[in-house]
């Protein structure tokens, strides 16, 4: 099987993580018990996801002069991905400050900085997204820069797949050009009004959607009549906070295979649930190996476990 072109769009971060007893309430002050430092942003992690998965992945976005700039295109390079195409704006990278809990949740402040400058797309990047089987984009960069993409893949014939997160509305115009929407509860109800409670609204919009619920697992619906709730993978849970990049990375690698996909969504579960395993998003992304050990195939036993 030849390995699926998978080109992200995206935000690229550097991520203060620090763990601690319990998140801090408002005016709190707590006591951290570990910190470390990684490559993040939606974008960066959805392309190592992806590539980890088996893909041969591609990150279009943008990184800051400073330090943190160089450090990060160094160690998502370093993951195997083509970073070739990523822009260096004069001043600060994007970070995103990250407290995780003892049970694995989690609270993030992000702050943009050069993410906001990607804009206006280049010919070579336009050529990378024509050239892929699948664009993978989120909201952490400017939409109108997402939808010059996504309608550059459409035209061309490469699967678009939008994580529209942060949760925000989504101009028709981009809506228009996506195959297939990953979105959370919180994303789901800024575009639809509607959450678990009638997941089928997101199809009014786009012709198939993906429901992520966290340990209650995901829903896939799609326009030919198909609506599967796909349970949760057992793992102990130590850090959620790219489980959701590992869920799509490895869910547009899927996809891209050809798998169906209800197949290609249980895969992209056992994704992110190998990656819950590890503290740290980028540094947790789990390998297709992983991937495989935790796939649960149609009618085998499934549930979610919480780390005691």
């Amino acid at each position: 099987m030849s390995r699926p072109r998978v080109v992200v769009m995206g935000s690229a971060n550097m991520d203060l993580v620090v763990t601690t007893g319990s998140l801090p309430k408002p005016g709190e002050t707590v006591f951290g018990t570990d910190f470390v430092m990684v490559a993040g942003g939606k974008g960066a992690n959805q392309a190592i996801a992806a590539t980890r998965a088996g893909a041969a992945g591609a990150l279009l976005g943008a990184i800051g002069s400073d330090s943190f700039g160089v450090t990060l295109k160094a160690r998502i390079s370093a993951a195997g991905v083509d970073t070739e195409r990523v822009r260096v704006v004069y001043g600060a990278s994007g970070v995103a400050v990250v407290t995780v809990d003892a049970e694995g949740e989690n609270t993030i402040v992000v702050t943009p900085a050069a993410n906001s400058a990607f804009t206006g797309l280049t010919e070579s990047e336009l050529t990378a997204v024509r050239e892929a089987d699948v664009l993978v984009a989120q909201l952490e960069i400017p939409v109108g820069t997402v939808t010059q993409a996504a309608r550059a893949a459409r035209s061309a014939g490469t699967w678009v797949v939008l994580n529209a997160a942060p949760a925000q509305p989504v101009p028709v115009e981009l809506l228009d050009s996506v195959d297939l929407l990953v979105v959370n509860e919180a994303e789901a109800r800024a575009i639809t009004g509607c959450g678990r409670e009638d997941p089928a609204a997101l199809l009014a919009v786009v012709p198939r959607a993906v429901l992520t619920l966290g340990r209650h697992g995901a829903w896939y619906g799609d326009r030919d009549g198909t609506a599967v709730h796909v349970p949760a993978v057992k793992v102990d849970l130590v850090d959620s906070t790219g489980a959701g990049d590992a869920f799509t990375g490895a869910l547009a690698v899927a996809w891209g295979e050809g798998r169906e996909p209800v197949d290609a969504v249980r895969w992209a579960s056992a994704a992110g649930a190998a990656c819950a395993r590890r503290l740290g998003a980028s540094v947790s992304l789990p390998l297709r190996t992983e991937i495989d050990a935790l796939y649960v195939p149609a009618g085998g036993d499934s549930g979610y476990v919480e780390a005691s």
